[in-house]
């Protein structure tokens, strides 16, 4: 059950049915964005099972599903979240458990968290626990749902682990994740044979003396010229890196064009807009859709 908002119609035209993946799929569509509580809600008229695992979807994970699921039943939970331990928790609300893995506080973000553990994204609820959602308005689980049942002492653990895990939530974080699937870092069924510095597309054109490392993607019928150098790049169909151009944790997107000798780093390029010959983006820079931007146009070095 795909549970989908803002451009809904792109799932399904791309995933239909989901047959080609080996699964079944369906899909409910919120009217107006009902929040993470009322998604879940949302979505329980079609529900099947006693037992309900959800995951949020923009987040790329590697845990094992059955020990989730494992945890879940062993401890006969009415609500059973993954938790993942990571270096530095202060720029994510934790979730500390008891010694038996039993959750005792949701916290926001704080400077001088009590535990390493986080809220990875991934429940298993009781399909009695969703019924209890409210219906008819946005519902935040993680500010509402989970510290009313809390206040209400329902059974809600921890499956605790350091699988991989990256919220995907920003262009950024986007590029970071696709180059560690292409690496082999992130685990995934998705991509078979072995793992590399680059996955090229067998319709792309890459040019002798081009360097694609850190994970590249690129896209159908995309050209790398000679001596171009990508770093991370995630390269859309059509798109054309010139000659000499260096592009570095960027996305370039469908049919765009960086010209020869220009800089792209740490930046989103949109459809088809095409960037001069020598120019430099840096640091976040956005180029929205079909913007043309002349040779040496916008540049960060003193040099011409």
């Amino acid at each position: 059950m795909l549970g989908t908002s803002f451009k809904a119609e792109v799932f399904e035209q791309h995933f239909g049915d989901g047959s080609s993946l080996g699964i079944e799929l369906e899909y409910v569509t919120e009217t107006e964005p009902m929040g993470t509580g009322g998604g879940i809600r949302n979505v329980l008229p079609r529900l099947r099972a006693d037992n309900i695992v959800v995951f949020n979807g923009d987040v790329l994970g590697g845990t094992d599903l059955t020990a989730v699921l494992d945890t879940h039943h062993r401890t006969q939970a009415d609500v059973t979240l993954h938790l993942v331990r990571v270096g530095d928790p202060r720029a994510f609300g934790c979730v500390p458990t008891d010694e038996n893995g039993r959750v005792t506080a949701f916290l926001e973000k704080t400077q001088d968290p009590p535990t390493d553990q986080i809220n990875a994204g991934c429940y298993v609820f009781k399909r009695e626990i969703i019924e209890t959602i409210p219906h008819d308005r946005p519902v935040s689980v993680e500010r509402e749902v989970f510290p009313a049942l809390l206040a209400e002492d329902k059974r809600i653990y921890a499956h605790v682990d350091s699988a991989y895990w990256r919220d995907m939530g920003t262009p950024e974080d986007f590029v970071k994740g696709s180059a560690d699937l292409v690496r082999g870092i992130a685990p995934s069924p998705a991509l078979n044979g072995t793992r590399g510095e680059s996955l090229v597309h067998p319709s792309a054109g890459v040019a002798p003396g081009a360097l694609l490392i850190g994970g590249t993607v690129i896209g159908r019928g995309a050209e790398i010229g000679a001596g171009a150098r990508l770093d991370g790049a995630v390269v859309f169909d059509g798109a054309v890196v010139e000659a000499g151009a260096v592009v570095e944790r960027s996305i370039l997107g469908f049919c765009s064009r960086i010209g020869p000798r220009a800089l792209v780093r740490d930046a989103v390029i949109g459809d088809g807009a095409d960037i001069g010959a020598r120019c430099e983006l840096l640091r976040g820079a956005r180029v929205w859709p079909g913007v043309k931007l002349p040779d040496g146009g916008v540049r960060f070095s003193t040099d011409v």
